[in-house]
């Protein structure tokens, strides 16, 4: 398959690349959000070529994958020639749960018989509107770090990408209340709250596993990949108890809680006892890659695409 989808979520667009098909991405000289082209931090695989918006018109593509409202009601087609769904077999992958008043709130694919929509988390589908849009769940999976976990700093790592300007919705306000947890914010924008930024991947994933354990203070969010990435480095887990953590966090891997005390109690025990959260770390290791791997989210996806293309070629010939 050749699939023309854009740069959004950097881990999310890793794992999918991961596999065994042809993928454009748009590229633009800014490398802006509408073109940021192969990834400058992570290892993305040959088969990933960029096109500028000029030389998308002159290229085929089995699927394309949308991920932002004006990727559906614009981009595609100025810069394509084909209108998704219509045109070029097309799936809306929706990365993230509803903001705003959700009873009142419609999926910006919804009510569309030419799409599927994707949904990267059950809470998501749970969450999210889409009238009489057909949708699915792949859950996500990540290319393995490896286990790295040390524990060999007594402190925190949290991950948070521009945690000042997000705030609430990220936790960031919440980290003040961890007394006594030493914390190491990573993230873009970190520096500003004293933290760490701009690590390569590689990098961050073995400083995140030097900390004796992960922090996931994040209110509402589909469900952060920094956390599978912890887990699958071997880190024991201290996480708010909502959206889909409680999936994603099974009792042994760590603690999940809607009361900060408990949370903070949970840091502080597995700082204080290395070989508990060396325990933890394993278990979630073991229940990241099971449920989590690379390998079951592009079958997954495989599968997926298949059936859209499938169901595009025959509505095609139905309308014959």
């Amino acid at each position: 398959m050749r699939i023309l989808l854009w740069h959004v979520h950097g881990s999310w667009t890793t794992a999918f690349v991961s596999g065994p098909h042809e993928y454009v991405v748009p590229v633009l000289p800014d490398r802006g959000p509408d073109g940021r082209g192969r990834a400058l931090t992570w290892d993305w695989p040959a088969s990933v070529e960029e096109r500028t918006p000029q030389q998308l018109a002159d290229e085929d593509f089995d699927a394309v994958l949308l991920q932002r409202p004006h990727e559906l009601h614009d981009l595609c087609e100025r810069w394509t020639g084909r209108r998704p769904g219509r045109d070029v077999p097309a799936v809306y992958v929706e990365h993230n749960a509803p903001q705003g008043r959700i009873a009142d709130m419609m999926h910006p694919a919804a009510d569309r018989d030419d799409l599927l929509v994707a949904h990267v988390t059950s809470f998501n589908e749970l969450f999210w509107d889409c009238g009489t849009t057909p949708t699915r769940v792949v859950e996500h999976g990540v290319v393995d770090p490896g286990l790295r976990y040390t524990g060999e700093l007594e402190r925190a790592a949290v991950v948070i990408n521009e945690a000042r300007r997000r705030g609430r919705v990220t936790g960031t306000d919440l980290l003040a209340r961890f007394a006594g947890v030493p914390i190491d914010l990573f993230g873009m924008d970190a520096a500003a709250l004293g933290g760490i930024e701009d690590l390569p991947q590689d990098r961050l994933h073995t400083e995140m596993a030097r900390r004796r354990c992960y922090l996931h203070p994040i209110r509402w969010t589909s469900l952060g990949l920094s956390l599978i990435e912890a887990m699958h480095l071997g880190m024991p887990v201290v996480a708010l108890a909502t959206t889909e953590a409680v999936e994603a966090v099974p009792p042994a891997a760590g603690v999940i809680s809607t009361r900060i005390d408990v949370l903070v109690e949970a840091a502080r025990g597995f700082i204080e006892e290395p070989g508990t959260a060396a325990e933890a770390g394993r278990a979630a290791r073991a229940y990241a890659l099971e449920r989590y791997g690379l390998e079951r989210f592009l079958e997954d996806w495989d599968d997926l695409l298949a059936e859209v293309i499938s169901d595009a070629r025959g509505a095609r010939l139905g309308a014959r």
